[in-house]
Formats: C-alpha cells, structure tokens, sequence
C-alpha cells in the first residue's frame, strides 16, 4: 500500500546578516555614548536629590517652572489672537495691508528674540518721559510686561505664517461650496475655513509652542525669575553647576508634559479622521 509523500513546509528565507559598515559602527557607539551619558546623571541627580543644594534651590526651580509655564501660555494666548488679523493683513487683496503685515512678519521672524526683548524692555524705557505723558510708564518699566509683550508679539509672527499656510492648504472648493450656498465671506473664513485649517496647523502649533517655551529662558536676562533665573541665582550663590542641571531637567520635564497634553489634544479633535480605521 503506497504512502502519499507529506508536502514539504516552506519556511521564509533567514534575512541576510547585516554587514558592520562605518556607519553602523558610529551609530552603535553614539547610542552606547548615549546611553552611558544618561545613565551616569541619571546617578548623578539621585545622589544629589537630598543634598543640601536640591533642599535650598529645588523648591526655586519650581517657582520658577510657574512662571515659565505662565510667561509661555499667556504669550502664545495672545500671539493666537493677534496671529488671526496678521494673517489676514498677509493675504490681503490691498497692496498697503499686505505689505504692512509681511513686513510686521519679516521683522519679528528675521531678527533675533534677544534683540527684540532688549529693543523693548531697554529701547522703550529710554522714552520714559514721553510714555509718562501717554500714561504707559506704567507698564513699560515692568520687566514682566514687556517680556510677555515681546513674546506675544513674536509668537504672532510666526503663527500668523503657520495659520496662512494652513489656510491656503484648503480646497477651493470648500469656498464655492459655501458661497453657493449664500455665506459671506468673512462668516466662510470663520465658520467653514478657519477650523479645518487650525487641525490642519495643530502640529506646526505644538512645534512653536515648544519654541517659545525654550525661547523664554532669554527672559531671565531681564530680572524674570523663570527656571533659568532661578537656575542664575542658585549658581550664583553656590557655583554648584548642577545649577544648571537641574535647569536642563525642568525643561525637559515642560517640554515633555506640553508635548504630551498637545498629542491628547490633537488626538481628540481629530478622532472623526480615524473613524473606521
């Protein structure tokens, strides 16, 4: 009686070994170097944790993370509200507007943050008598004042360009859709247009946000006592530089915790994108 022969199991083919090429090798001891590096103040910082430095300066640092996380919010608040209008000016049919709000844009996006809180804080309170004349003094020869009017003023430049893009990046016939159905034009703009448009710039948002929050540590220069002025005045007083550690740490902890919220947020206003899939 015959047997009939089982079929043979085909198995995939093993993958080829990868050859170590310079590449690899630099990429591999990079990662190590890396690795090592943070493992190491990861040891560093918890030896340090209860050290007499961390009892005096820590609860600093964390006043100072408030007023970080304070200066960047209201800054990117207000920067979102005036960004609307620039935009706007930016995409203008009138010459006159739209070269005002792409100058407006092409000063605050081409010269340094630094230069602008100095042009502000230093620049302005030169004019102290004719501010005191239009009753501004008041708010001019505040340091925090004229750190979150930079900021705001900064941040609008360029969320102004990342609201155009998005704008221009919507089909036309999201327009003629509308004007069809007798919507004007600026309640298309608000109602149909600008909300695709603000999903559309969700992660360009986040990216600036971000920005701005590292950016602020330049206020430190000007008497704020965010993280970084705190991180000053504690190497200051100690020369201890894990004044300066410690500081690197509070903004990745800031940054981590924007980017998390911002990924919870995009991930709830685009869960109709994912429907079904």
């Amino acid at each position: 009686m015959s047997q009939t022969a089982a079929p043979a199991i085909s198995r995939p083919p093993l993958p080829a070994r990868r050859p170590w090429t310079a590449a690899r090798i630099t990429g591999h001891v990079l990662m190590a170097f890396w690795i090592v590096s943070g493992i190491g103040l990861a040891l560093y910082l918890g030896q340090n944790l209860f050290s007499t430095f961390a009892s005096q300066y820590l609860p600093k640092y964390v006043t100072g993370a408030v007023v970080t996380l304070k200066l960047t919010i209201y800054s990117f608040l207000i920067g979102a509200a005036l960004s609307v209008p620039l935009a706007l000016a930016c995409s203008a049919k009138n010459s006159a507007v739209r070269s005002l709000g792409n100058a407006y844009v092409y000063f605050f996006r081409g010269t340094p943050l630094l230069a602008q809180v100095f042009l502000i804080y230093y620049g302005l309170g030169s004019f102290r008598s004719a501010l005191d004349t239009v009753g501004l003094w008041w708010f001019f020869r505040d340091a925090w004042n004229c750190v979150l009017l930079t900021f705001a003023l900064n941040t609008a430049a360029y969320q102004a360009e990342i609201l155009r893009g998005a704008v221009q990046s919507m089909p036309k016939g999201q327009w003629e859709g509308a004007f069809s159905l007798g919507l004007s034009r600026g309640v298309t703009f608000f109602k149909v247009i600008l909300p695709q448009a603000l999903i559309v710039a969700l992660r360009p948002y986040g990216n600036e946000i971000i920005l701005l929050l590292k950016g602020s540590a330049i206020s430190s220069i000007v008497t704020i006592y965010d993280i970084m002025g705190e991180a000053n005045r504690a190497f200051s007083r100690s020369f201890d530089f894990q004044a300066y550690i410690w500081a690197a740490v509070a903004y990745l902890i800031a940054v981590e915790l924007i980017r998390r919220a911002w990924d919870l947020m995009e991930r709830r206003l685009t869960r109709h994108l994912r429907h079904g899939k």
